[in-house]
């Protein structure tokens, strides 16, 4: 099984890199699901991560998968810089106002890209992710991050098995969301397991409740078919008496037990 984390800072990258992670998706504003990170963050964390494929998120801001042509064309923009800079793929999401994958969008997307893409938890928001796994597949896509509609992976097995099922050998599912190490075993004893990877990001303090846990790695997996996994497992930073707010790193000891479970 592949691991992915989720990392927003250039310390957390480096410790994901360090621990053998095998992709990274890179963020900025975790507190927020994830923004495309800016190019100091990005070319910071490619001089130091020299084992794993990073991986970039492009979303524009908060809210919606619903984007404007000014917004795309940001995206565009984002997706080239991450290209020239060096990353392995990108990771992208635009819908319609249907609720369904924006094949324009996501094909100019993928033709600036010219790399791996993946779609993130937009598919999630889908009137139908299943369909949606198939509309990804046709347009080459490369991996779907998904928790099969649910808050949480572990409720969305249902979902998650069959859009295994319509991926086939064509992409990767990654199962995320309130994925936990010690729950691992009961998943993956299922053997129900067909997908190819999970998604998470675990937070604490600002971080919405989403992103609040570590998930149930290999449970997931065997109930579902998932191959690789995705997650971030984060623990609060120190705090300071400023007042600015606060932000999270990578929980090193949860994401070792996240890679040493499941290897």
């Amino acid at each position: 099984m592949r691991i992915e984390l989720s990392t927003d800072t250039v310390e957390s990258a480096v410790v994901a890199d360090k621990l053998g992670a095998d992709r990274i998706e890179l963020c900025c504003a975790g507190a927020l699901g994830g923004l495309t990170p800016g190019p100091g963050l990005l070319a910071a964390t490619l001089a130091r991560c020299h084992r794993a494929e990073v991986h970039v998120l492009i979303r524009p801001r908060e809210g919606d998968f619903a984007y404007s042509p000014s917004e795309v064309d940001a995206m565009l923009t984002h997706v080239r810089h991450a290209v020239r800079s060096g990353a392995a793929g990108v990771v992208v999401g635009a819908l319609t106002a249907r609720d369904e994958l924006d094949t324009a969008v996501l094909a100019d997307l993928i033709a600036a890209a010219g790399l791996p893409v993946t779609i993130h938890r937009a598919i999630d928001v889908c009137r139908d992710p299943v369909a949606a796994v198939e509309v990804a597949a046709s347009l080459g896509v490369h991996r779907v991050l998904s928790s099969g509609g649910a808050p949480r992976a572990e409720d969305g097995i249902p979902v998650l098995r069959h859009m295994v099922a319509a991926a086939g050998d064509r992409l990767a599912v990654m199962a995320c969301g309130g994925i936990r190490p010690h729950c691992a075993v009961r998943y993956q004893s299922d053997g129900s397991h067909g997908g190819t990877g999970f998604h998470e990001q675990v937070g604490r303090g600002p971080y919405p409740p989403t992103f609040g846990r570590i998930g149930s790695a290999l449970a997931v997996a065997e109930e579902t078919g998932v191959r690789d996994l995705h997650a971030a497992p984060r623990r609060p930073a120190p705090t300071s008496a400023a007042g600015y707010g606060a932000h999270a790193l990578l929980d090193e000891e949860a994401a070792r037990a996240l890679i040493e479970l499941v290897r």
